[in-house]
């Protein structure tokens, strides 16, 4: 008998999977217990809406990757530090305040996470910066640092 797997099954499947179990299992253990469905016409397009919905949500946060990406690659951001006496800079440039400037400049709301330093920024200068938006997209940028 062929079914449709609610959750995953130790032996038999992972969720969502159509497997071939035997009547007797199929009818006293996994129907009983709500793990699986009969795969009849109903059940199948339920499946395959799910897929394609899947997909298509899947290929549109694709799609805004790329576009942030777009935006961003290669762009240089302006961060204005305050200098010590020695002129050196007060603490460091960390990606919270990256973030910010992104959010001001571009309208772009990352998380904080997302931004891999190569270096730490603890000095005057240009730096660049990795920014991961999806897997396998990621955007590369310059942070310059200047005094106030």
């Amino acid at each position: 008998m062929k079914v449709i797997l609610n959750q995953d099954v130790k032996g038999t499947g992972k969720k969502g999977d159509l497997v071939n179990v035997s009547d007797g299992y199929a009818r006293n253990f996994l129907f009983p217990r709500k793990l699986a469905v009969e795969a009849n016409a109903q059940a199948m397009n339920e499946k395959n809406a799910k897929e394609s919905a899947a997909a298509f949500r899947l290929a549109e946060e694709k799609a805004a990757a790329e576009t942030k990406k777009a935006k961003i690659h290669g762009k240089t951001l302006r961060i204005v530090g305050k200098a010590g006496q020695s002129g050196k800079l007060f603490g460091s440039i960390t990606p919270k305040e990256i973030v910010e400037v992104l959010k001001n400049q571009y309208g772009l709301d990352i998380d904080k996470k997302k931004i891999t330093l190569k270096s730490e920024i603890k000095t005057f200068g240009t730096f660049s910066c990795d920014v991961k938006l999806y897997t396998g997209i990621v955007a590369e940028m310059n942070i310059e640092v200047v005094k106030e």
